[in-house]
């Protein structure tokens, strides 16, 4: 990919202050793109990963939207409204990745019915309305990726609730990808494995047989890095993957195969 692939672009990164999202984010301000980094809570994560993208001399700026109540669309939208500035003086822009979610769920036993609309609201109903709500927004040709994961074709009933969030969101995906066409706006999902962030250094980084354990899943032999989904989104939100779309792009080093 050319660089400066996507200078003139804008784009929205929800869950973009830590892990995959700063990573994404990042990748695509170094592409060119100015970068709405959209958090929930940690502001500080948020505001340091605009820091390291205008240091590196890429433009971004943050807005706060927690995800996962009724109307946290339109309160997402209006934080884009206020913060945008001069990166997107008319309010509209070319890139939205999905990529916030809640990580984990409890087993079908533990499941409880709050927990399981909690996963869903996050990591389903958000994309959804934070989408719909987008559309008036987002240019002719633009792009649409949703963060997805390996669990969605992968029997882990230890997290059952969320590999089945992860099924919706491809079925989204797909969707989306037939009714934007018409507009050359490609949709894809981006599916990783086990990646190394802060959601999984709890059991990951303090345990070496886990760690070697996850590293033997991958058919390439080693956790994955943000890094690694991060290059695939900004693939995909390039010329580069014009003809891409309704697909569901596999991230994981070849895990399960």
């Amino acid at each position: 990919m050319a660089a400066g692939a996507l200078q003139g672009k804008v784009a929205l990164v929800t869950g973009g202050s830590r892990g995959i999202g700063r990573a994404v984010a990042q990748r695509l301000a170094r592409d060119g793109a100015a970068v709405a980094v959209a958090y929930a809570r940690d502001e500080a994560a948020a505001d340091e990963t605009v820091e390291r993208i205008r240091k590196d001399g890429g433009r971004a700026f943050a807005l706060r939207a927690e995800l996962g109540r009724h109307g946290d669309a339109a309160r997402l939208w209006a934080a884009f409204d206020a913060a945008a500035g001069e990166h997107a003086p008319d309010g509209r822009l070319d890139i939205i990745v999905n990529n916030a979610g809640i990580g984990r769920s409890a087993p079908l036993a533990s499941l409880t019915e709050d927990g399981f609309d909690e996963v869903f609201a996050v990591n389903v109903r958000a994309p959804f309305f934070i989408v719909q709500q987008g559309l008036a927004r987002l240019r002719d040709g633009g792009r649409i990726v949703n963060v997805s994961s390996g669990a969605a074709r992968l029997a882990m009933p230890e997290i059952i609730a969320y590999g089945a969030t992860k099924g919706a969101l491809d079925t989204f995906t797909l969707n989306l990808a037939k009714e934007l066409g018409p507009r050359g706006i490609t949709v894809n999902s981006v599916a990783p494995g086990i990646i190394d962030t802060d959601v999984n250094a709890g059991w990951l980084r303090g345990d070496p047989q886990a760690w070697a354990h996850a590293a033997s899943l991958a058919a390439l032999g080693r956790v994955g890095q943000p890094e690694d989904v991060a290059d695939v989104v900004a693939f995909l939100v390039s010329d580069d993957a014009r003809w891409v779309t309704g697909r569901v792009v596999d991230a994981t080093g070849g895990s399960g195969l």
